[in-house]
């Protein structure tokens, strides 16, 4: 019985911290729950009326999820000066309250100030926002002269609160959170693991539905990764031990996404093509391999069992069963101990093997080292390898100081300017509806700009917002009806939906909004100024707010959509262009480089495109053929990454690896790639370049190989196969592009 609780729990945990990487979401929601329940609670007891109460409650919410930097030291600098912040932005808005046209025109320059400090870093950011939301909150609550010195007790009871809550009773230190995130992997890799179980068994009918669940899984690891990458620096002790985590989970990813190709080529007629994995909504190759045909899908199907429970007792020592599964997955890495099979089958064991030398790796890396004693000599060389790759592994190069921009180039400026522009015309148009609310139009206005880079962007998010503030209208009238004016059942229902919406911010700004304004009813009960019509002034004050946004963004400074995604686009295939020419030129005998650093750098900038290319993704986009470009080209740009991320980890594999070695061969045969990389990227620069990408032969033929190269020769077929991928995928990117295409020799 307690075995099974354990597992019970053990998959519990596992399915949360897979759901929510690090924990993320779920600290930033108790943290500004409690939080506002401590500041309510010692607000009650001093005897604090409810006006009081709302803006105490609604300044430990500020307090907490303003703060964005990840050392404790830093968050309590920030928190400390936000104080003094906050009582000037009160005591201002009180004194100008009465003053109309001067205090419109302050707010504007708040706004503006508030918006330009993004450029300091998290600090400024944070300065500004705690700025601008008391600001906001003074003007809910009605602030006067007269109630600043109850105001000022409520704000600092409100931020030593946040305080206490963040730095006592739910800590997040940079290692804590990089061990949750760690945790995370496993169980979204465990995840992923499964789905391709899945794949492996599923029947014509289901193939669709499997790959895409292979396809999310794979998308679910990637970010998890791409999140431990940006906590390495904070929460390891040195420079080698975040060098090594980065490795093994690069390793791991890899090997992950490898096997999910490898077995959709065996449930199918042909080789499936990497872009199948990264295309959404792209068909399942046709089956041609029953989901159970013999013994060898069988034995298939009882290793991805065993790797599935590899990955999910990682860091569980207990017993030799484990490692004599690991043995015999190891196994799979030598030529003589795979199974009789197909090819294409044999190629599926040898990726699990691949796997779970990765996932023991990723445990050596994570946990230290393991007790040998049972170990195969398939294991043994497993580990031997690992350890120097480890010895291998030295500090990276400086980064290059990026280029600064100046005046109203700069991106904090001109978001300023905008949302400077925008905030004036709200405020004409919300007075225009309300005297009392106009504040709703601004606020929407300034939300819509952050976290936006385009006019395209801002159009999507001023849309969430309206929608879920349209709901979350609904919702408030039925909860305020219920609730009446129960002071103690309001407060509990607003910090439940406080917790919902910082729950769900990162997965849905609609969610997100319907939440705010479904709490905004609540508290407009609380207030004893609740009624329908302000509900609906509520949406139509968000309305004017999102349209003056977008009005400010199309007409100040505009920064197109296309222009962004361009500028993205050129980003991105410059990165790709350095990864593969610094891969293959290690492959080819060149001096060694900072791929690991390269490859995140490429990834990094595929996510900002990802985001930028929303507006032209968005299903309610009337321009279907745009929406399913842009989807193609984003997925192409994502198989050439794979490609390029695997050439740069089996590079530095050279020195340690005794099947890899250079071949000079390799820079003069993939020359070509790079080339059309960059001359893609000059065409998306500048339209009227006359730059032209190329096709020809194969670069297997072009080393003089062909499909019989030696799996174990001087240059192995994997490198070769993914060298090949990564040429046609580049020279796909060309006709979606406008790129032309010549053939050297016609």
């Amino acid at each position: 019985m307690r075995a099974a609780g354990h597992s019970v729990r053990t998959r519990l945990r596992d399915r949360i911290a897979a759901s929510d990487p690090g924990l993320l979401r779920l600290t930033a929601g108790l943290r500004t729950v409690g939080a506002i329940a401590l500041t309510l609670a010692v607000l009650s007891l001093l005897g604090t009326d409810v006006p009081h109460l709302v803006a105490g409650a609604m300044a430990a919410m500020v307090a907490t999820f303003a703060i964005r930097e990840k050392q404790p030291g830093a968050q309590a600098v920030t928190l400390a000066l936000g104080l003094p912040v906050a009582l000037a932005s009160v005591s201002l808005s009180a004194v100008l309250g009465e003053r109309r046209v001067v205090g419109d025109a302050f707010f504007v320059v708040l706004i503006f100030c508030a918006v330009y400090g993004r450029r300091f870093g998290d600090r400024g950011t944070a300065l500004g926002l705690i700025a601008f939301q008391v600001y906001f909150l003074s003007l809910f609550v009605g602030a006067t002269v007269s109630a600043l010195p109850g105001l000022y007790g409520a704000i600092t009871v409100a931020f030593a609160s946040s305080a206490v809550l963040r730095f006592a009773v739910v800590p997040a230190t940079p290692a804590g959170v990089l061990v949750r995130l760690r945790l995370a992997f496993r169980a979204r890799l465990a995840q992923l693991v499964s789905a391709q179980l899945d794949l492996l068994d599923a029947g014509e009918d289901d193939m669709d539905k499997a790959l895409q669940a292979v396809r999310e899984g794979t998308a679910r690891l990637h970010e998890t990764a791409m999140m431990i990458q940006g906590r390495l620096e904070e929460g390891t002790p040195d420079e080698s031990a975040a060098r090594l985590v980065q490795r093994r989970i690069a390793d791991a990813e890899i090997a992950a996404e490898r096997l999910g190709l490898l077995l959709l080529s065996a449930r199918t007629a042909e080789r499936a093509d990497t872009l199948t994995l990264h295309l959404p909504g792209a068909p399942a190759p046709a089956v041609a391999v029953p989901a159970v045909p013999d013994e060898s899908f069988a034995t298939l199907r009882r290793d991805l069992r065993a790797l599935h429970t590899l990955v999910l007792r990682a860091g569980d020592d207990s017993g030799t069963a484990l490692a004599h599964v690991r043995n015999r997955l190891l196994g799979y890495r030598d030529e003589e101990n795979l199974p009789p099979a197909s090819a294409a089958v044999q190629d599926v064991f040898r990726g699990i093997g691949e796997a779970a030398r990765a996932v023991l790796g990723l445990r050596i890396a994570l946990d230290g080292p393991q007790d040998e004693s049972d170990d195969s000599p398939a294991t043994a060389r497993s580990r031997e390898e690992l350890d120097a790759e480890e010895a291998a592994l030295d500090g990276g190069a400086e980064e290059p100081a990026q280029e600064e921009q100046t005046g109203l180039r700069r991106p904090t400026t001109r978001a300023a300017v905008q949302v400077a522009v925008g905030s004036s015309l709200a405020i004409a148009g919300g007075e225009l509806l309300s005297t009392q609310r106009w504040y709703w139009a601004v606020l929407t206005c300034w939300i819509v700009f952050i976290n936006t880079s385009s006019t395209g962007e801002i159009l999507v998010k001023g849309y969430r917002r309206l929608l879920g503030t349209v709901f979350g209208v609904v919702a408030g009238i039925a909860l305020a009806g219920l609730v009446g004016q129960h002071t103690v059942t309001a407060f509990a229902l607003v910090l439940v939906l406080i917790f919902a919406m910082f729950y769900t911010a990162p997965l849905s700004y609609t969610l997100m909004s319907f939440f705010v304004t479904a709490m905004l009813g609540l508290l407009y009960t609380l207030l004893h100024t609740y009624s329908y019509d302000v509900l609906v002034l509520r949406i139509e004050e968000t309305a004017i707010g999102a349209v003056c946004g977008v009005v400010a963004a199309a007409l100040v400074l505009p920064v197109q959509t296309d222009r962004r995604t361009n500028e993205l686009l050129v980003t991105v295939l410059d990165r790709l262009a350095e990864v593969a020419e610094a891969a293959v030129g290690q492959l080819s005998g060149g001096p060694a480089d900072d791929l690991l650093d390269k490859a995140r750098d490429l990834d990094q900038a595929l996510a900002d495109l990802r985001a930028a290319t929303q507006p032209l993704t968005h299903p309610v986009t009337p321009l279907r053929a745009r929406r399913d470009t842009a989807r193609y080209v984003v997925a192409l740009l994502e198989t050439c990454a794979y490609h390029a991320r695997t050439l740069a980890a089996t590079a530095e594999l050279l020195p340690t690896h005794p099947s890899i070695a250079a071949d000079p061969r390799l820079r003069g045969a993939a020359g070509r790639t790079v080339r059309n990389i960059r001359a893609i990227a000059a065409r998306v620069a500048d339209e009227h370049a006359g730059t032209k990408a190329e096709t020809g032969p194969s670069i297997a033929s072009l080393l003089g190989s062909d499909a019989g190269t030696p799996r174990y020769g001087r240059i192995t077929d994997r490198v070769l196969r993914h060298l090949e991928r990564l040429d046609e995928a580049v020279a796909g990117l060309a006709r979606p592009l406008g790129v032309p295409v010549e053939t050297p020799g016609r």
